[in-house]
């Protein structure tokens, strides 16, 4: 499992992130993976970033917004922002409860799209990422990887800021996640593949991980 390093309470559910450029199809397969957890007795917790408590949804509404132009250090500020709130209220408290939470994007994102896509300082990134998560790692990524062409054409007819951004930013955010997939808890997989081929792999993982159900003890 990932190093899940809060230290005023020791989580033991596992967390799951699904990561890639816009497009890549993170979010279906993230949905998929928590109905099926339903179907076999879990109760997973699914959240997404930015997002996921009132206040992180009023920050995703300034970033997401196109009408808004922000600095690349402000931009970095405000998803990290919104990270604290939602690890500190939401998925730090249902990991100890040892619930499955399952993460539509997560701190990896922020390190291929603010430092990969727009230059910022790598390092600065994985201070501020450590920090505004307490140190809660995923146990298992998945990062999906699409080209751009195939990205765009998912996309709806109204791009928000970031889906605007031109196609050399998201070829670096692009070789930003690939840097990532090195990792040992990341799973790389093609998005191009058909949904039921990912969403196989995906649970072929997770399946792995998974405590055994209890059972009720016989009277």
């Amino acid at each position: 499992m990932g190093r899940l390093l809060y230290v005023m309470t020791k989580p033991c559910g596992i967390f799951i992130t699904f990561e890639g450029i816009d497009g890549c199809g993170k979010s279906t397969q993230a949905v998929r993976l928590c109905r099926k957890l339903r179907r076999r007795g879990y109760d997973p917790l699914f959240v997404r970033e930015p997002g996921g408590t009132v206040v992180s949804e009023k920050i995703r509404r300034i970033l997401l917004d196109r009408k808004n132009q922000i600095t690349p250090l402000a931009e970095l500020l405000l998803y990290e922002a919104a990270r604290a709130h939602l690890a500190r209220t939401v998925i730090i408290p249902a990991l100890t409860q040892g619930r499955a939470v399952v993460c539509d994007r997560y701190y990896d994102s922020t390190t291929a799209y603010q430092g990969h896509g727009r230059g910022l300082d790598t390092r600065l990134i994985e201070t501020l990422n450590k920090a505004a998560s307490d140190n809660v790692a995923p146990d298992l990524t998945f990062i999906l990887d699409v080209d751009y062409r195939t990205s765009l054409s998912r996309r709806g007819k109204v791009p928000d800021r970031l889906e605007k951004e031109s196609r050399a930013f998201f070829n670096r955010v692009r070789r930003g996640f690939m840097s990532l997939a090195k990792q040992k808890r990341v799973v790389l997989l093609d998005s191009q593949d058909d949904i039921e081929s990912v969403a196989a792999e995906v649970w072929s993982r997770v399946e792995s991980l998974l405590p055994p159900k209890r059972t009720p003890r016989a009277r």
